[in-house]
């Protein structure tokens, strides 16, 4: 698109989560927006990340039904094979809906959107690649986004070795895979990968998976995938990846110190992504990163960088944000307020839910127990199995939900481990979130047989009125 003003009410650099809302929203507040996106609104979440594998999640778990319904409910049916290309035809289509859903979103709201790179040249402005310089009254809001993490001497070919990003555009299903990193989308790729019938080696350095959760969801995470038949090996390093000409031969030492060889057709590093900042000109502008690449706010309560008026929303900020789809998408709302004029609350970063899409998947909100006693709380801490209550029995994957509260207080974080916990933890996000008490969950009545049930009855021992738990 050509780029029809020179100066604009509020410059969003970059189209993803972050941008999109920042525009959307300062576009309904009355303010003139462009956005600048060098590449697909919708950046990497929805063309490379969140969505796109949360799609073939989802036909990994129908995989996963077909081999319950035979193994466990007498039902004869089986997987005779898997149509990728069809597979992948329907992926695309929803990221194509999607990403043309958000298109027509900005269009209606009259966000001017300008294809092309965007570099600053000072604290109002910046030159968009073909465009020009625009200026921007109100302000600028930083939302570049965040890429894979590369080894050295790991360099991605795209079909042997890849990333994150290109894994799910990698050609077929490999028959063998290791997974490098037991983080979120390290393990969500490994159980995909073993519901497609993959032989998995699941590889995490530090002692345990999603290591930055609670330790009680580490242990039943890698119960469920062991049971599953991945191959996890916590503590464990890559010492060595040769390639190939039908994929590559890995060195492991595992916790124990012995060293296994093993060899695949795909070697898939998820080690963590960097803040995307090259070639931004924060230099020009006065912006400062810290040693990682992340532009730390001098004023969270706006997101503020130490720049008046460039503020920053997204992967581009270091914790306590995630960098997670969802609460960029808070960070895009409250730089719009705040850019607006307006006074906005600022973003409760520890009440944001994280989510593994994994089977089982994980969800949790708030601190762990470790967390938690390291802060100086006095916690009280109820854990119960999913299979304490009959729809967990039912579904028969384990899991658990585990509550951490004050002695005599507020909940401080619910951690849950399971099926279809994402669509449990929005209770659990809003009694994190308004400092709700165990007593004040227990007063309310959870639907009999459900999931959530657990939730209830957790609580309600908390509460000191135990039913099924004591």
């Amino acid at each position: 698109m050509t780029l029809t003003t020179q100066v604009t009410d509020v410059l969003v650099i970059g189209g993803g989560t972050g941008g999109y809302s920042t525009a959307l929203r300062a576009a309904a507040l009355g303010l003139n927006v462009t956005l600048a996106e060098r590449d697909k609104i919708g950046g990497t979440c929805l063309h490379r990340g969140c969505i796109p594998s949360k799609a073939m999640l989802h036909a990994a778990e129908l995989v996963d039904g077909i081999t319950e319904a035979r193994e466990r409910w007498g039902v004869k049916a089986s997987v005779d094979s898997v149509d990728w290309p069809a597979l992948i035809a329907t992926r695309d289509d929803i990221v194509l809906r999607n990403h043309k859903g958000v298109a027509a979103h900005l269009a209606h709201a009259g966000v001017e959107v300008v294809r092309g790179s965007a570099q600053l040249t000072g604290p109002r402005t910046a030159r968009i690649e073909g465009h020009g310089e625009v200026g921007a009254r109100r302000g600028i809001v930083l939302a570049t986004g965040s890429a894979p993490r590369i080894l050295p001497g790991l360099v991605p070919d795209g079909r042997r070795v890849v990333t994150s990003d290109d894994a799910l555009f990698a050609p077929g299903l490999p028959r063998s895979v290791v997974v490098l990193g037991g983080g979120a989308i390290g393990v969500e790729y490994a159980s995909f990968h073993r519901s497609m019938g993959a032989d998995v080696l699941l590889v995490e350095a530090a002692e345990r998976l999603v290591p930055l959760e609670d330790a009680d969801v580490s242990r039943h995470l890698a119960r469920g995938l062991k049971k599953r038949g991945i191959d996890v090996q916590t503590g464990a390093r890559l010492l060595e990846a040769e390639l190939l000409d039908d994929g590559l031969r890995t060195k492991v030492r595992t916790a124990r110190g012995e060293l296994r060889t093993v060899e695949a057709e795909r070697l898939l590093v998820a080690v963590g992504r960097t803040p995307v900042t090259d070639g931004l000109g924060l230099e020009q502008a006065g912006v400062t990163t810290d040693e990682r690449g992340f532009v730390t706010p001098a004023d969270w309560s706006r997101l503020e960088s130490a720049v008046p008026g460039i503020h920053v929303v997204g992967d581009l900020l270091p914790p306590p944000s995630f960098g997670l789809a969802h609460a960029s998408f808070a960070e895009g709302l409250l730089a719009a307020e705040v850019l607006a004029g307006l006074a906005p609350q600022p973003v409760d970063h520890a009440a944001v839910p994280r989510v593994t899409y994994s089977s089982p998947q994980t969800a949790a909100v708030g601190l762990g127990e470790a967390e938690a006693r390291n802060r100086g709380f006095d916690v009280r801490v109820n854990t119960m199995p999913l299979t304490a209550v009959a729809k967990g029995m039912v579904h028969g994957q384990g899991g658990m939900v585990k509550v951490v509260a004050e002695r005599d207080g507020r909940v401080l974080g619910v951690h849950l481990v399971g099926p279809h916990v994402s669509e449990m933890v929005a209770e659990s996000q809003l009694i994190v979130g308004w400092d709700a008490e165990p007593s004040d969950v227990a007063r309310h009545i959870h639907a009999h047989p459900t999931l959530s049930e657990a939730v209830g009855e957790t609580f309600l021992t908390l509460a000191g009125r135990g039913l099924h738990q004591r």
